[in-house]
């Protein structure tokens, strides 16, 4: 996916499609995980749609839940989806900021000379 070190650096029209690539991608599961967690609040727990949704992003973000959890499978169900989205959320932190940092650390090494 990324050019190796001995290639040439991208041209900046061609990176500027992989950040564009990365972005969406990173959009696409962020849009997934928070409407899989936000179905799971309104089915488990009952809250309306924008409380669910609300949940979701702020759990997501660490900041905590909204509304109170009151059966143990909503409970259960908080416990997994803050695991899990969690590690998606350092997941899309991490598509989108892998072609910036590779780009620099590629044009670091262009200068020295082996």
């Amino acid at each position: 996916m990324f050019e190796h070190s001995r290639q040439p650096l991208l041209p900046r029209k061609q990176f500027y499609v992989r950040i564009l690539r990365s972005i969406l991608v990173s959009a696409l599961m962020l849009i997934i995980t928070v409407l899989a967690g936000a179905v799971g609040f309104r089915v488990i727990e009952g809250f309306s749609w924008m409380d669910s949704v609300l949940n979701c992003v702020l759990i997501m973000t660490g900041v905590g839940t909204v509304g109170t959890i009151g059966s143990p499978a909503g409970k259960l169900f908080t416990g997994v989806y803050s695991l899990a989205s969690t590690i998606v959320f350092f997941i899309i932190l991490a598509i989108i900021v892998t072609p910036l940092l590779h780009r620099l650390l590629h044009k670091f090494h262009m200068d020295i000379d082996t």
